[in-house]
């Protein structure tokens, strides 16, 4: 059983509010840069980019991120790792980095795409943009930009849709199978 929570306008008002507020907490767009954690997170950033080219006329530097070799769950055998590629091709120094996830539960998604993203360089700030966050968390991480709240039991799913990977726009919450 599913129910959706967000559809494709709730989305895109969404995405429109993230991007004001960078712009609006780094004054500008002139030193911010957007890394989308693959998969959706990539799509989001995309998004992000588009709008922010859109109110400021400036398109900032985007980068992809594949955090498989530092999720600290590989030595645990559960699945086999798909490593996709990297697309970092600006330096990260002087610059506010935007890392952007569709959903954030524990946080160990993100403190590996912290590691993989010092490997890069030494951006001014790293900051935190997500769809949804969902609570959950098992390390002190916190977002600095979010499309929704929507706080969950552990044994529920939230899924985010985008057009890009998967042809519609929009969240649901389902109960989780094993």
């Amino acid at each position: 059983m599913q129910s959706t929570l967000l559809n494709a306008k709730d989305i895109s008002r969404a995405i429109s509010r993230i991007s004001h507020e960078i712009l609006e907490r780094n004054q500008g767009a002139g030193n911010i840069a957007l890394v989308g954690i693959r998969t959706r997170g990539v799509a989001l950033s995309q998004r992000l980019r588009d709008k922010i080219k859109d109110i400021e006329s400036l398109t900032v530097d985007h980068g992809v991120l594949d955090i498989t070799l530092y999720r600290d769950d590989l030595t645990q055998g559960l699945q086999k790792p798909e490593l996709k590629k990297t697309e970092i091709l600006f330096g990260l120094e002087n610059k506010h980095i935007v890392l952007c996830d569709d959903v954030l539960f524990t946080g160990r998604t993100i403190r590996a795409a912290i590691d993989a993203l010092m490997d890069f360089g030494r951006p001014t700030s790293v900051q935190l943009a997500v769809l949804i966050d969902r609570g959950h968390r098992e390390l002190p991480i916190r977002p600095d930009y979010v499309g929704k709240n929507i706080p969950t039991a552990k044994s529920k799913r939230i899924q985010v849709l985008l057009n890009e990977e998967d042809g519609e726009d929009k969240v649901v919450i389902q109960e989780h199978s094993n």
